[in-house]
Parts: structure tokens; sequence; C-alpha cells
């Protein structure tokens, strides 16, 4: 007797309730071992370290950026644009696999053990490669993705200022990490979209929950994204593997899986994924797991900067972070360099390895970029810049810039 495999299933999440799997073909990529990798990379990096609920995953954000994917082409569908459902079901694919090409970790490890490839660009690379896989089915999903489609709107639902993948991220990460006022209203925007001119645009009495989208934004990055704590714990796990990268490269044997083994080594560019089909193939094999595995085993290891590191992250003994008014003293780096060999024991030729600099930087909303368009009541298209109603537009579109340095907790700044 012969079984079908029902793949009209559905999934019960917490932000939206049921998520439904629109068609077979989506069925059977999230069945694909490269998608089901995404349960084992976390959503937001190491801000479990600082909300305790954050250990939502890359599956859950996909998911729930598809389930939104479908709900803004009903709506733009009802409002009487041709999406045909070969086309729908390509959008659908798009922005399941938008973010396949993310690290362990996400963002905290992006150029960690790559050079200078984004996820961006290996989630195009992974995309072509399940394409082979499908026999082409993804053809159009991946013109879609990069903006190749006739129908620009569509590549707008998955990458704009206002796209579904902004909408998902923002009310999930707000729901896992407590914050409410990262909390938008999604059903409001997706109800607010519309087409004019080939291009997404927000009908005019939407106005005001964009500004609460953009407030919200605002509040996310500086509340979690950009939290000090969190940059602590980041900053630290990509020093962690820039040393775990400099003793690899010099010849010494670390513990590690086989696939974290070869990036340690080689840290592969954008060419070598592209001359070396095995790159990717080891990429896929990655996740957090293989780094905290790492990390535990490292914590013993001989090299003193390598396992102090790891066993502050893995025991949460996080450095301490101090946004900088102004560019650090040579007096002041004197400072910290011979607290930290005295108080650690570290070598005063390693001591910067602990001394960790950075910026933060935030724009909420890019006017120098894609503008989110705003359809007037009289069929007029304006750019939101000068559509806002309560709020300046200067209000979003500032950069804020706060450099930083982190250093053990024990040692006191000293100006």
């Amino acid at each position: 007797m012969i079984t079908q495999t029902n793949k009209f299933k559905l999934f019960n999440d917490p932000i939206y309730g049921f998520i439904a799997i629109p068609s077979a073909l989506v069925f059977d990529l999230i069945e694909h071992p490269t998608f089901q990798r995404l349960r084992r990379i976390s959503q937001l990096g190491l801000s479990s370290l600082v909300y305790a609920g954050a250990n939502h995953t890359r599956f859950h954000h996909a998911l729930g950026s598809m389930h939104l994917m479908q709900r803004a082409i009903h709506v733009l569908q009802s409002k009487g644009h041709a999406i045909s459902g070969t086309e729908a079901e390509a959008v659908f694919v798009a922005i399941l696999l938008h973010d396949i090409g993310h690290g362990p970790f996400s963002h905290a490890l992006e150029n960690s053990l790559v050079d200078n490839v984004s996820h961006e660009s290996i989630s195009t690379m992974l995309m072509a490669k399940l394409n082979k896989d499908f026999g082409g089915k993804l053809d159009m999903a991946i013109d879609i993705f990069r903006d190749k489609h006739p129908k620009r709107f569509l590549h707008q639902l998955i990458s704009s200022q206002l796209d579904m993948d902004r909408l998902d991220y923002l009310k999930r990460d707000a729901f896992y990490t407590g914050v409410v006022e990262g909390v938008i209203n999604s059903e409001r925007l997706l109800a607010m979209l519309n087409v004019a001119n080939n291009e997404l645009v927000m009908e005019q009495k939407g106005i005001t929950s964009i500004e609460k989208f953009l407030v919200s934004r605002s509040l996310m990055y500086w509340q979690v994204y950009m939290h000090k704590t969190v940059l602590s714990a980041e900053y630290m796990l990509a020093q962690v593997l820039k040393r775990a990268n400099e003793l690899a490269q010099s010849g010494t044997e670390l513990f590690a899986g086989k696939s974290l083994a070869f990036f340690l080594a080689h840290r592969p560019n954008k060419q070598d994924f592209m001359d070396n089909p095995e790159v990717l193939e080891a990429f896929t094999l990655l996740d957090d797991a293989d780094i905290t595995g790492a990390m535990k085993q490292w914590m013993h290891f001989d090299d003193p900067v390598l396992s102090q590191l790891c066993t502050r992250l893995i025991n949460r003994q996080l450095f301490q972070l101090r946004f900088l008014e102004q560019d650090v003293s040579e007096q002041q780096r004197s400072y910290l360099a011979t607290s930290i060999h005295k108080a650690h024991g570290i070598p005063m030729d390693l001591t910067a390895q602990f001394m960790l600099e950075g910026v933060a930087s935030n724009a909420t909303y890019r006017s120098d970029s894609q503008e989110i368009k705003i359809l007037k009541r009289d069929g007029e298209v304006i750019p939101l810049t000068k559509a806002s109603e309560i709020l300046p537009i200067s209000v979003y579109t500032h950069t804020i810039i706060r450099p930083f340095i982190c250093w053990p907790k024990n040692i006191p700044w000293k100006d």
C-alpha cells in the first residue's frame, strides 16, 4: 500500500498562533537539513545572557516571516493586485530562506569564521545549491530575492525598510525578551499595504502605525541589540574565535569538530566559497553547538587568552563596558594593560586581547536609501520624510554612534 505524506501541516507559534505551510515545495524545503540547521542558530546571539527568555532561533523567525508574507500577499490580492499562485509560492520560498546563510550565533560571529562574506551572500549561494537539489523550482524565488523579478514590490516585501523580516523579528524579539516597548501592531501595518507604480507603499491612514514601528525599532536597538552587556558578550565571543583562529593558523592543534576546525584554519573568503563547493557544505554543518562545545574544552587549554575568555563566557563572567566620550588615551591603555597583567597573569604582549574596542551605531530610518512610500488619499505617492505627522523625521533618521571599550570587571576605569 502506497502512503503519501501530508505536506499541508500547521506550526503552533506563540506569536501568531497556527502557521500554515502553503505548499508541498515549502514543506520539502522546511524538511531539508540545510533549513533544519536554523533550529540550532540563535536569533539573538548571546542576548539570552541578559534576557533569559531570548532563546528563540532563526527557524522560528523564518517561519514567522513566511506567515506574515502569506498575510501580506492576501491583503495585496484583495486590493486587486495581480499576484499569481506561482509568484506567491516563490515569494514564500524567498522569505523562508532569506536568513539561511546565518552562521553560529547569528550576527555575533558575522565575520569571525569567514573573511568578509556577509550572511546575505551565503544565503544566495545556499539558495542556488538548493535550487539544484530541487530541479530549478527556486528560480523565481531567487529572482525575487535578488530583485530581478519584474514585480519589484515582491522583493520589497522581503527587503526594504518595512519588510516582513523586520515586522517579524521586532515582534518576536520583543516577545521573547519581554521588552514590551518593542511590540508592534503588525496586523495594522499589513492591512495598510498597497502597491503603486510597481512599488510597495503604505496607505496614508497607516502613518501612525509606521511611526510607532520606527519608535519600537529604535527602542529595541538600544534596549536589546545594542545593550551594553550583550555587546560585551558578543565582542568577547568574537575575540575567542579570533584567538582560536590565530592559534590554529600558527599550527596549534585545538579541539574542534571537523567543520569548525576547517574554518579556524582557513577563514575562507567569498572566492573560496565560489571555487570550492566543499566550503559551503562545511558551513551548513556549523551551528551554535559547535562553538559552545569547543569553548567548554578550550576553558582548559594552556593558552591564557583562550582559556580565560572561554571560562568567562561559559560562566557568564562578562567584561564591563563603557561608552566613550573621547578616544582612549595611551595613558589609559597602559594602565589597563598593566592592571590586566597583574590581576590575571596575562603576558603584557597579550593584554590587548582583554581590552575590546568597538562602535555601536544605529539609524532607525535611512532616508538616503529606499524610503517608505506613502499613498495619499488622492492617489499621490510621497516619501515618509514628507508625510510624518507626529514626530519630525529627523528623530528617526539621526544616526547614533557610540564608541566603547570593554575589559575585566575587577579593574576600575581611570579618567
